[in-house]
């Protein structure tokens, strides 16, 4: 069988489970409580699991073990932030969604501040997640494209409409029911392919772990801290961008906090958020010691060269896994490739489901509009639906001409000024007591991102060499913050504190 056959087989048989899964969790009590709840039945154990699928994606997948030959394991400063992020998301934010009994966690926006400031912060996630999670799916459709689609000389837009409809179907139904169970598989399969390919490699030359990290280290892979304050990757700014990233792009995004509110309780909610923490410290250890491993076989292996850019000055990470899947054929390759596709699967069923739920909560009101009933609702669902699935596949399809670099500092920068309004304007929320002049609060929202972009571009010549990376985050959010407080509407002191 050739490799292009093994691929697309382990793609039909994995696609296959999937619709398994689908079946069983969609054939039953499959209304709109289901799609977009969960029935508030979920499991917090399978919540905790599952997350670990929808928040390593394709791009952990590909580019966090690509990323150690450019970048050692300076990635791990960055997870240690996200620990800090998990704990303030379980004990801050987990507490006032569920006192609120939230669908939408914007309709908080629109309970403290205004109509227009749940609509920003909707937007502002929609294009976050639209963008990023497109990104993320792009990256999984290119290397089939490249691996498989590419020799039988198919064009890129077919298994991008493929894989988008396949997504589309099987969350049609079961939305959310579906997708929190969905997510175990996938986070399975993922760290399945990961371990198999660290044991396989090692096998092959003999080595153990121990072995392995000893002689990365020895060549400078294996170093996490970055210690020049210059550098975008200096350890301290990982770390509080590490924990601001976490509770914006976890506490502050719909698709991750629409799968925790699926659970039966806070407490279990809390239990889900805290132990995924630790899982997500453990799994990003594991991606990292991957990325040594391939090093390892990369420099060690006769005839194989590394994947460069056209100018041949730095190595394309995102390149490395798979290419080095492809060449030692057979088992890996099976492993990537089913790692591969379910990271794919996992970073788009989700986040499909909640821009879905965010656009039929915050724009159409579902939760207001007593005269629309189930039925209407569910056929507005089902619009809305297929309305994003299409702009999903226009995003991966438009950002193709443009893949160079390596896409999970992409996607960070991208967090960086689209999450940066959301983070402003829920600490304003949450430690103030001010009142904003609500149509006011768009301006503050474009504003803010747009010198945040200003500031990044000239960082190094106005600070010194100071160069700004994943902090950008926060400071768009302080920003944000200042703005609301230029805008504080005097005239009401007293408002509800949420």
């Amino acid at each position: 069988m050739t490799t292009q056959n093994i691929i697309l087989v382990s793609f039909i048989l994995y696609t296959v489970l999937l619709f398994v899964v689908m079946w069983l969790t969609s054939r039953r009590n499959a209304g709109n409580d289901a799609f977009f709840r969960g029935n508030r039945k979920s499991p917090w154990f399978v919540v905790a699991y599952g997350m670990l699928g929808a928040s390593l994606s394709g791009v952990t997948f590909m580019s966090v073990p690509g990323g150690v030959y450019n970048g050692a394991f300076t990635y791990m400063p960055l997870v240690f932030g996200y620990v800090i992020g998990y704990v303030v998301i379980a004990f801050v934010l987990l507490p006032l969604y569920y006192k609120l009994n939230l669908t939408s966690i914007y309709s908080y926006l629109d309970q403290r501040f205004g109509g227009t400031s749940e609509k920003t912060g909707a937007l502002f996630f929609i294009l976050s997640r639209l963008l990023g999670s497109a990104l993320r799916m792009y990256l999984v459709v290119f290397v089939l494209y490249e691996l498989v689609f590419r020799y039988w000389g198919i064009p890129f837009w077919i298994p991008a409409v493929v894989f988008i409809a396949l997504i589309l179907l099987y969350t049609f139904r079961g939305g959310l029911k579906t997708v929190v169970w969905t997510d175990t598989l996938q986070t399975t399969f993922l760290l399945l392919a990961a371990i198999a390919t660290v044991v396989v490699i090692l096998k092959n030359f003999n080595l153990s772990i121990p072995d392995l990290l000893n002689q990365s280290s020895e060549k400078g892979y294996t170093r996490i801290w970055e210690m020049d304050f210059n550098h975008p990757k200096f350890f301290l700014k990982q770390i509080v961008s590490g924990a601001f990233i976490t509770i914006t792009m976890t506490g502050l995004d719909q698709d991750m906090m629409q799968k925790n509110l699926t659970c039966k309780t806070l407490r279990d909610a809390q239990k889900n958020v805290l132990t995924s923490s630790i899982l997500f410290v453990i799994v990003n250890i594991m991606f990292l010691t991957l990325g040594a491993a391939l090093i390892y076989y990369a420099t060690h292996t006769a005839g194989f060269e590394l994947p460069m850019t056209a100018d041949g000055k730095a190595v394309l990470g995102d390149k490395l896994y798979p290419l080095i899947a492809q060449s030692m054929g057979g088992f890996t390759l099976i492993c990537f490739v089913l790692g591969m596709v379910a990271a794919g699967y996992s970073s788009a069923d989700g986040t499909l489901t909640a821009l879905t739920t965010t656009f039929c909560y915050d724009f159409l009101h579902f939760d207001k509009r007593s005269e629309m009933s189930e039925r209407q609702q569910v056929r507005y669902r089902k619009l809305v639906h297929v309305g994003f699935a299409l702009l999903y596949l226009l995003v991966i399809i438009a950002f193709r001409p443009f893949h160079n670099d390596s896409l999970i500092d992409i996607l960070f920068e991208i967090a960086g000024f689209t999450y940066g309004p959301l983070l402003g304007m829920y600490a304003f929320g949450l430690f103030t007591k001010w009142k904003v002049r609500d149509r006011w609060v768009p301006l503050v929202a474009v504003v803010c991102p747009v010198v945040c972009y200003l500031l990044k571009v000239y960082s190094a010549s106005l600070f010194g060499g100071y160069q700004l990376g994943f902090e950008l985050l926060l400071l768009n959010g302080i920003l944000t913050f200042a703005g609301l407080a230029i805008i504080r509407d005097k005239k009401s002191e007293t408002i509800v504190n949420c």
